[in-house]
């Protein structure tokens, strides 16, 4: 009998065996046979092969699948329909499989982030490779620490729109903030948004980062941007149509000015105050709102600093703070320090990227 028909009658003898202690050792006798014989691999034989592990192993205990999966995981060359069962076993055993087979399709990946549970989609998510579209797929039904291992897996390649359904979750989940503002690809217009959630040493990161980003890439990403920009309606529109009208009307009476800012921010009037901070700035209302809520002083800083305004006006905003139920800083001194302390190039470079959503709202050029 040649090798190839001992190896297939091994198979056939595998498939009929009815002991479970025989089937066990067999199975292990194939499995070695797969990775020894090119034969066992190819064509009509690797399709016999593949049926029948596929077929047994569905029948064997958890350690038995575990054992195969480990075994297979990092044969590019391994049995198709096997491996897919093995993807779609229980986590555990699933695992190496998801985390490093060649043999699984993106198609496959996709099938299986869209059915199974968070273990499966971590998994995949530690890829030393992932496609956009798996990404995608994984992005949609991930949660916090799914997305996390995709944020922190530098072979991951990820679309704008996963970028930015990311840092919409980073703004409630403190675990996403650093993997995404360390994400070199991460657009800056991105980058910047989480700017108004991130902590200090994060927001000193951006802004580092913000200095070497080059100018001839921000018209691309203003056009990215503009699609996103209809995300952000305010949630009370009555309230803020109220507040744009009250706002527009004091600008035709040239009375839009730092007292105006000091009196809306002293009587809580919560949308007028930001509409009003956002028109002085140059900034969109969602900037302004964000920078209105951040118990840290910084973005106050850096917006009040690029827009040209006096340190006694920041101060006095700053102790003001009590407007969205942040704490107030008590220390007027340390408050101006900290702003005439700000360069005013770095605080107009920040604003610049926080302004592109505004200037994404604008119509585009005709």
């Amino acid at each position: 009998m040649t090798t190839s028909g001992a190896h297939m009658a091994k198979l056939v003898q595998l498939a009929h065996e009815p002991s479970s202690e025989q089937r066990r050792a067999l199975l292990r006798e194939i499995t070695d046979l797969f990775f020894e014989d090119e034969s066992m691999r190819a064509g009509e034989a690797g399709d016999h092969t593949d049926a029948i592990l596929s077929q047994i192993a569905v029948e064997m205990e958890e350690n038995v699948r575990a054992e195969l999966a480990e075994r297979f995981a990092d044969s590019a060359d391994a049995p198709g329909t096997l491996v897919r069962q093995l993807a779609n076993d229980a986590a555990e055993i699933a695992r190496p499989i998801l985390e490093r087979s060649a043999a699984l399709s993106d198609d496959d990946l996709i099938a299986i982030a869209d059915a199974k549970g968070q273990a499966h989609l971590q998994a995949i998510a530690r890829r030393n490779s992932v496609s956009e579209n798996v990404s995608d797929a994984l992005v949609r039904r991930g949660d916090d620490q799914t997305l996390v291992a995709l944020a922190s897996n530098e072979g991951a390649k990820l679309s704008r729109g996963a970028m930015e359904t990311m840092v919409d979750r980073a703004e409630n989940s403190e675990a996403l903030h650093a993997p995404l503002v360390d994400r070199e690809e991460l657009p800056p217009d991105l980058l910047n948004e989480m700017y108004f959630y991130v902590g200090e040493k994060l927001r000193e990161k951006i802004a580092e980062r913000n200095e070497n980003f080059d100018p001839a890439e921000l018209d691309a990403v203003v056009e990215a941007a503009r699609a996103r920009a209809s995300r952000y309606a305010p949630q009370d529109k009555a309230r803020y149509d109220d507040a744009v009208k009250f706002v527009e009307s004091k600008k035709l009476r040239r009375q839009l000015n730092g007292e105006l800012l000091l009196e809306l921010a002293q009587d809580r009037r919560r949308a007028r105050f930001e509409v009003a901070f956002a028109e002085m700035t140059g900034l969109d209302y969602t900037a302004a709102r964000r920078i209105a809520a951040n118990p840290a002083v910084d973005p106050l800083a850096i917006a009040c600093r690029a827009a040209g305004f006096e340190t006694d006006l920041f101060v006095k905003l700053a102790l003001f703070r009590k407007l969205n139920g942040a704490r107030p800083t008590s220390d007027s001194d340390a408050l101006s320090e900290i702003y005439e302390s700000l360069p005013e190039d770095a605080a107009k470079r920040a604003v610049r990227f926080w302004r592109m959503r505004k200037d994404a709202e604008a119509p585009a050029p005709a």
